[in-house]
């Protein structure tokens, strides 16, 4: 799907929500998941064009859009082969403070990652989720997840993507999330063989992502 498409969806989903805040049974929110055509998205906040590496003709001619977005973060590249989601919930229903959903989205990723044999760590210095090398575990070598997000009314919107086996090749068009000399990999580069088929990747990222869910309404 395009990304201006997903993003109208979006927008219609946290309409929705808001519009039940005040409606006993309503649902507090949705997991929206998309596979997006090729897309380097760009945020308002980045620098104009700091950390794109192609002209855009270049862009053209390989048939990667460029689009401005309102998520927060710097740049980041969606493609087929990467799972994106997109969860639409109402924090305030939830009971769920800002800083503790982004870590549920780390904690979501990391299950995800473990399920298939990969261990996926946190940076301080960097958000999303990376993966170590065999001999330092720990210690994040290459990026495997992005998270970007925006609030508005409570309300989430954007989310993570996780790169389960996408072109490669097209991250080398810019500078991810603005972070220079970090890798980024994917589970297809880190597990050959093992890589996980994208309906597997993407049923365990909703799994892991609704059990974190359930499990930060019951710590509030």
């Amino acid at each position: 799907m395009d990304y201006q498409q997903a993003s109208q969806i979006q927008l219609e989903s946290h309409a929705e929500i808001l519009a039940g805040r005040d409606e006993p049974g309503s649902s507090p929110g949705v997991i929206l998941v998309v596979e997006h055509n090729p897309v380097i998205t760009v945020s308002a906040k980045a620098k104009r064009g700091a950390n794109l590496l192609a002209s855009v003709e270049a862009l053209q001619a390989m048939g990667v859009a460029l689009e401005p977005t309102d998520r927060g973060g710097d740049i980041t590249y969606h493609g087929p082969g990467q799972v994106v989601c997109y969860p639409i919930l109402d924090l305030e229903r939830l009971g769920i403070r800002l800083n503790d959903y982004l870590r549920l989205l780390e904690r979501a990723i990391i299950g995800t990652l473990g399920e298939f044999g990969l261990g996926g760590v946190c940076d301080p210095q960097a958000t999303g989720v990376w993966v170590g090398s065999l001999d330092e575990p720990q210690t994040p070598q290459a990026k495997n997840a992005a998270i970007g997000i925006r609030v508005r009314r409570w309300i989430t919107l954007h989310g993570l993507a996780l790169n389960v086996r996408p072109n490669m090749e097209h991250f080398k068009l810019i500078v991810p999330c603005g972070l220079c000399g970090r890798a980024v990999t994917s589970m297809a580069r880190e597990l050959g063989e093992r890589c996980p088929s994208m309906d597997d990747a993407r049923s365990a990222i909703v799994r892991h992502l609704r059990d974190q869910i359930s499990a930060s309404r019951t710590r509030e």
